[in-house]
């Protein structure tokens, strides 16, 4: 008996459909096996690479002071001498590592003035406020009475608040500070270790900086090289394009947010010196750092710092956070804006989004790199969406929509709010 089947495509279509919806569950199951795999490699080879991304973050951030002290100053120098020996004025090695040299120097300054200046200080302050911690409740004890005197039974209730604080203060000192320390202790080997780890990769990293700044034109020839020979020439373009802007986005920020942040901090530090707040170099060095860190950076430097002053005088704390609301809205308004400019020109809502999925994601350097990263990200889209509204002969602004009631398709006429109240009206 002979059978007759009948080929169909379907069939085929189907069956192929099926086998890859089998594979790709397969091969998605074996890379969720190999993940912890792959996280432990990508976290020992960061590691291991750790000093040259250092050096690259160093380069990176001192380009603009080298490519100034060698423009601006060290070139016009050479200049002058070679014209008084009578030869032509030409770029030279010499000057490119001098202002190498420089940048470098400035940048150690900066590094040893920080370690000298916080970590002495945030020594002697926690020692002073373990030793006082008796002083200091008694002190806000004093402070309630004063403040609740004619409210005998709130001075009551505070009362007993601050004493539960104490005892749990007391008993967590006694049950799990104190029988950590033997802890701690075992673990100084592994913690000097650390130390001396982080200081090899900041050594190792100063030294590799020197020599990409050194170089620098000869990685941006290769870079180049390499882009053209991957690429056409439009996407080549395209490409050179958009990492101009990523450079001149993060540059500005960065640059900027580390002089903005200077600033603010011997802002603070001069004004904790007027106003006689406690800790004035520990406070000021909390509030400069932090700052770099948008919109979240003043909160993070101003509560620890408020709860340190807090425990030696609760008026001081006043005046400090009243004292860091009006820095900080001097900030926001008159030196951020002119040191950043228009670096970072997006809505407040977003700045907010970029820095807690950021944070989220990775932690502080998410925090700090999460704005500028969210802004190239929404200006490329942005740059996109423009193209194709370009291609469709649609207005391209995002203003132009506010008063848009809709586009009739087969025409494409555009009618606006005011328009379409005339038709009703006629």
């Amino acid at each position: 008996m002979k059978l007759n089947f009948k080929w169909d495509k379907k069939y085929l279509y189907w069956g192929i459909t099926a086998f890859c919806v089998i594979a790709a569950g397969l091969l998605f199951s074996k890379i969720l096996e190999a993940l912890p795999t792959v996280r432990d490699f990508l976290r020992n080879f960061i590691k291991i690479i750790s000093p040259f991304l250092w050096g690259i973050g160093f380069s990176y951030l001192l380009a603009p002071l080298m490519r100034l002290i060698e423009k601006k100053i060290l070139n016009p120098i050479a200049a002058k001498i070679s014209r008084k020996k009578g030869k032509a004025p030409h770029p030279s090695r010499a000057v490119r590592y001098i202002a190498v040299l420089f940048s470098e120097i400035v940048l150690i300054v900066i590094l040893a003035s920080l370690i000298y200046m916080v970590m002495p200080q945030l020594y002697s302050t926690v020692n002073l406020l373990i030793n006082n911690i008796p002083k200091y409740f008694e002190t806000m004890e004093g402070w309630i009475g004063r403040l609740f005197v004619n409210y005998p039974e709130v001075e009551q209730y505070a009362n007993q608040v601050l004493e539960s604080i104490q005892t749990q203060l007391q008993t967590w000192v006694q049950d799990v500070l104190i029988p950590r320390i033997g802890t701690i202790l075992t673990n100084v080997t592994s913690g000097v270790y650390v130390a001396l780890k982080g200081i090899y990769n900041l050594i190792l990293g100063i030294i590799i900086s020197v020599y990409i700044l050194g170089n620098l034109e000869t990685f941006t020839a290769g870079a180049k090289r390499i882009l053209y020979s991957l690429f056409s020439l439009e996407t080549a373009a395209r490409i050179r394009k958009v990492i101009a802007f990523a450079d001149h986005t993060f540059q500005g920020f960065l640059v900027g947010k580390v002089i903005d942040s200077a600033i603010i901090g011997v802002l603070c530090y001069i004004s904790c010196l007027i106003l006689r707040i406690p800790y004035p170099l520990l406070v000021s060095a909390f509030v400069g750092v932090t700052n770099i860190i948008p919109f979240f950076g003043p909160l993070i430097g101003a509560i620890p710092s408020a709860l340190i002053i807090l425990m030696v005088s609760p008026v001081k704390c006043l005046i400090f956070l009243i004292m860091i609301i009006i820095l900080q809205q001097i900030d926001g308004n008159l030196i951020g804006p002119k040191i950043l400019g228009n670096t970072i020109g997006i809505n407040g809502f977003w700045i907010m989004f970029s820095i807690i999925v950021g944070a989220g994601l990775f932690g502080f350097w998410g925090m700090l790199l999460g704005v500028p990263v969210f802004f190239l990200i929404y200006s490329l889209i942005d740059s996109l969406l423009n193209h194709r509204l370009s291609r469709k002969e649609l207005p391209v602004g995002n203003d132009s929509y506010k008063n848009i009631d809709r586009i009739e398709p087969g025409t494409r006429k555009v009618i606006y709010n005011a328009e379409k109240a005339e038709e009703k009206d006629s």
